[in-house]
């Protein structure tokens, strides 16, 4: 018996759901994504605006899964709520205002105790577990900016590193992943970054001519977020540096001033510093049933929470991942396990 047109019209609008659900794994876990194509009509065509903007724009901010967006929404519905989310990074950072602190004094004016600190690897390093009941999440705290530096892979270039590769290599104590890489149809391999990279204040990776994002450390420690040439980086003192975006605080401003951000909700990795030259560095897990992740606002929050005066956003999604005490301490979101990485702020 033939099907009527109604019938065959709410058996496409089945295979629509259906197809979200079966090719959403990568993005959400099974239990989000059978509630999201249950509701999909509700969320898109209901009254929960926000809703319907972190799904929209955690779509949209994916190579693999815009069609969770465009199966639904026009082309005009979705530009008009991406440009909702407004970033105003468009500045350099003041890199007066930050003065970095001499972190130890000389050892003949210190107690025993204060002398076995001192001998501490990680004396001056605290980590602090910012979990809560939408995700799970981590912050490191840096009193010695002096002590960062970007890592790469031995192979940049052809091929990246995971990260507790790369601390090993490098003999570090705690680190993130920090720069973004050439990932075209999803296939990347962490071996070609995305701008530049410094260290020790000759470029590592990057072309004369080129304006650059770049986050990275002057030779004084402090945190410098702009848009620079490779002249410039040099003209600047700017030691180690790799580049990403976009910037969440410049110059003690949040730079999300409506929205989310635009990005949706995935896994997170930023650093930033304060005024008193501390650094913090954050990685929050997402994609997962026990840890769904953050928006760039969240994460802007969070960095205000702790005083932070300039910070920027760095590689996401599958890319998070956060070394402590000889183990990377959080949950990567691929099923493969730690990405492999082009580069990576680290701590010796």
């Amino acid at each position: 018996m033939r099907k009527t047109r109604t019938e065959r019209s709410k058996d496409r609008k089945k295979k629509k759901i259906l197809k979200v659900a079966k090719h959403g794994l990568a993005l959400f876990s099974t239990n989000i994504v059978i509630g999201l194509a249950l509701s999909i009509p509700l969320v898109y065509y209901g009254p929960f605006e926000n809703i319907k903007e972190f799904i929209v724009t955690t779509a949209m901010t994916t190579l693999r899964h815009q069609y969770i967006a465009t199966l639904f929404l026009s082309n005009e519905e979705i530009n008009k709520i991406m440009d909702k989310q407004k970033i105003e990074d468009d500045v350099n950072s003041d890199i007066s205002q930050i003065a970095v602190q001499t972190i130890a004094p000389a050892v003949s004016d210190v107690s025993s105790e204060q002398q076995k600190n001192n001998n501490d690897p990680y004396n001056g390093i605290k980590l602090i577990d910012i979990s809560n009941d939408r995700y799970k999440g981590y912050v490191l705290i840096i009193d010695d900016p002096k002590r960062i530096t970007v890592a790469s892979s031995t192979k940049l270039g052809s091929s990246g590193m995971k990260l507790d590769e790369i601390m090993k290599e490098e003999k570090a104590l705690v680190g993130i992943n920090a720069g973004g890489f050439e990932d075209e149809n999803g296939k990347g391999n962490g071996g070609k970054p995305l701008g530049v990279v410094v260290h020790e204040g000759k470029v590592v990776y990057g072309n004369e001519g080129v304006d650059y994002s770049v986050i990275g450390f002057n030779n004084d420690g402090v945190l410098v977020l702009g848009r620079y040439t490779l002249n410039q980086i040099r003209q600047n003192n700017i030691m180690e540096a790799v580049s990403f975006s976009p910037f969440l605080i410049v110059n003690g401003e949040p730079t999300i001033k409506s929205g989310n951000g635009g990005w949706g909700i995935a896994p997170r990795t930023a650093i930033g510093q304060r005024k008193d030259g501390s650094v913090v560095m954050l990685a929050i897990d997402g994609r997962q049933v026990s840890s769904v992740g953050a928006t760039l606002r969240d994460v802007q929050d969070i960095l205000l929470q702790y005083d932070v005066y300039n910070a920027a956003n760095l590689d996401g999604g599958a890319s998070t991942t956060m070394y402590y005490k000889d183990k990377i301490i959080n949950k990567p979101s691929s099923l493969a396990g730690p990405r492999t990485l082009p580069t990576a702020f680290i701590v010796k």
